[in-house]
C-alpha cells in the first residue's frame, strides 16, 4: 500500500532530523482507531523530517512512508485477529512487542522513544534503560478501558493499570493526547510534565495514492440511486450504537419510505448479527451492509451520502470520522455525549438524546428540512478548516518535538 509523498512544510525550515522508535501495540495498518492515528503520526514525523523505526503486531498491512521503516514481531500462529479493546491475545503479542524493541534500542542509535496506548508501560523502563526521552501518545485511558469493553470487574487488576497509568503519565517527557476530554483528564491528574491535545484530523483518505475500489464493486449504486442515504462508517463495536440506529429507523422508514442506510465497516460475523437484528425488525429493504472497505473508498461513501450519523452510546473519544464528517460539509445525527460534544455542537449537527425515539427524531428534522441540513453542514465545514486543520496538526507535531529538543540541549 503506497501513500502520497505530497510535502506541506517544504518550504519552511524543518528542525533537525531524528531517528525515532516508535511503538504501537495493535495491528498495523487496519483501518480503525488508532490505526489510523499512528499512520497520521507516521506521515506527519515523515513530512517533518523525521525517521521512524516502527515496531508493531504481525498482523495488518504493509505501508510505504518515506522515512518510515516497520519491524513485526514474529509470526504468532494462532493469533489471527485482535479485536478492539483490552484482549488476552494482546498478552503474548506485547511481550514480543517488548522484546523487538529492546532488540531494536540495542542495535542502533535513536533520539526519541514514542509509545502508543499500553506501550506507554514499555516506555517507564526502556527510557531510562537506553536513556531516550520519551513521547507517550495517549489515546484512552487504559484502566478506562477495562471497564468500558467489559474486560474484567477486578479491582486488583483496575488499580495496577492506574498506577502504571499515572507512573507512565509522570514520567513521559510529552504526552500527546487525542481529543479534549482526555486532555482535561490528564491535565486534572496535574503529573504530566508536558501535555499536548493532538486530535486525529489528518484526512487518511488522501493519504493513499490510488482509490482502491469502487461504490459498485459493494453494492448495487443503480437500485438505490432515487434513495435518501444515511451513512454510519466505522466498525461495528457494541459501543458504536449500531442498536440504536437500527432500532431509530422504525419510525423514520414511516415518514421517509425513500431512506436508505448505508452501514459501512465491520467484520463478517458482526455483518451476520446485525442483518438478522434488520431482518427482525422487517428493515431489509432500507439497509445495505458493505462490509470493511477501504479508507479511499470509506471516503468515497462520506461524499455519495446525504446525511451522516455517529449513534455512539459510550466512550469518550471523539470517533475519528467526525473529522472527516465535518468537512465533507454533509448535516451530521449524532448522539448528546461527551465523545461527540467536545468536538459537535448545535450548531453543525443535531445532537440527541441517546435513544431510538429521540435519535430517530433527530434524523427526521434533517429528512424533511433540507434547508436546515444545509446550513449546519455549511457551519461544520468553517469549523473544520478553523480549528481542525491538517496545517494546525503539523504544527502541534513540532511543538512536541521542539520541547524535547529543547529539553535534551538543557
Amino acid at each position: 500500500m503506497n501513500l502520497n509523498s505530497r510535502t506541506t512544510l517544504k518550504d519552511k525550515k524543518l528542525q533537525e532530523p531524528m531517528k525515532i522508535l516508535m511503538i504501537a501495540p495493535q495491528p498495523f495498518f487496519q483501518p480503525r482507531g488508532t490505526p489510523f492515528s499512528v499512520l497520521g503520526r507516521l506521515y506527519a514525523l515523515s513530512e517533518l523530517g523525521h525517521h521512524v523505526d516502527l515496531v508493531t503486531y504481525h498482523l495488518g498491512q504493509n505501508v510505504s512512508i518515506r522515512n518510515v521503516n516497520i519491524y513485526r514481531v514474529p509470526f504468532v500462529p494462532f493469533i489471527n485477529s485482535v479485536k478492539v479493546g483490552p484482549s488476552l491475545a494482546k498478552i503474548p503479542l506485547d511481550i514480543l512487542l517488548f522484546v523487538k524493541a529492546i532488540q531494536l534500542l540495542s542495535r542502533n542509535k535513536y533520539q526519541l522513544l514514542h509509545t502508543h496506548e499500553e506501550a506507554g508501560f514499555f516506555g517507564v523502563f526502556l527510557k531510562y534503560i537506553f536513556r531516550l526521552p520519551h513521547v507517550y501518545d495517549m489515546h484512552s485511558s487504559l484502566p478506562q478501558q477495562l471497564h468500558n469493553f467489559k474486560f474484567s470487574n477486578s479491582q486488583l487488576l483496575h488499580r495496577i493499570f492506574l498506577a502504571l497509568e499515572n507512573l507512565t503519565l509522570k514520567t513521559s517527557d510529552a504526552v500527546i493526547t487525542i481529543c479534549p476530554d482526555l486532555y482535561r483528564y490528564v491535565q486534572k491528574l496535574g503529573i504530566a510534565r508536558s501535555l499536548i491535545l493532538i486530535e486525529n484530523v489528518v484526512e487518511y483518505a488522501r493519504l493513499f495514492d490510488d482509490p482502491d475500489g469502487l461504490l459498485s464493486d459493494v453494492m448495487d449504486v443503480n437500485r438505490v440511486a432515487n434513495r435518501i442515504k444515511v451513512l454510519y462508517s466505522g466498525t461495528l463495536e457494541p459501543y458504536q450504537g449500531l442498536d440504536l440506529l437500527i432500532d431509530s429507523a422504525v419510525q423514520v422508514v414511516r415518514q421517509v419510505p425513500t431512506v436508505l442506510f448505508l452501514i459501512v465497516g465491520g467484520k463478517p460475523d458482526q455483518i451476520a448479527e446485525y442483518r438478522e437484528k434488520i431482518h427482525q425488525r422487517g428493515l431489509e429493504d432500507y439497509f445495505v451492509l458493505t462490509g470493511s472497505v477501504s479508507p479511499t473508498l470509506a471516503e468515497q461513501f462520506v461524499e455519495y451520502t446525504d446525511i451522516l450519523v455517529s449513534p455512539r452510546i459510550s466512550g469518550n473519544n471523539t470517533p475519528l470520522k467526525i473529522y472527516s464528517y465535518l468537512r465533507s460539509g454533509k448535516p451530521i445525527v449524532a448522539t448528546r455525549l461527551s465523545t461527540h460534544t467536545q468536538v459537535l455542537n448545535d450548531s453543525v449537527a443535531v445532537l440527541t438524546a441517546p435513544t431510538p425515539v429521540e435519535f430517530g427524531r433527530g434524523l427526521l428534522k434533517v429528512l424533511q428540512d433540507r434547508q436546515f441540513g444545509e446550513r449546519i453542514g455549511r457551519n461544520a465545514q468553517k469549523l473544520a478548516s478553523e480549528k481542525y486543520s491538517y496545517s494546525l496538526y503539523l504544527q502541534r507535531m513540532q511543538k512536541v518535538l521542539k520541547s524535547i529538543q529543547s529539553t535534551k540541549l538543557n
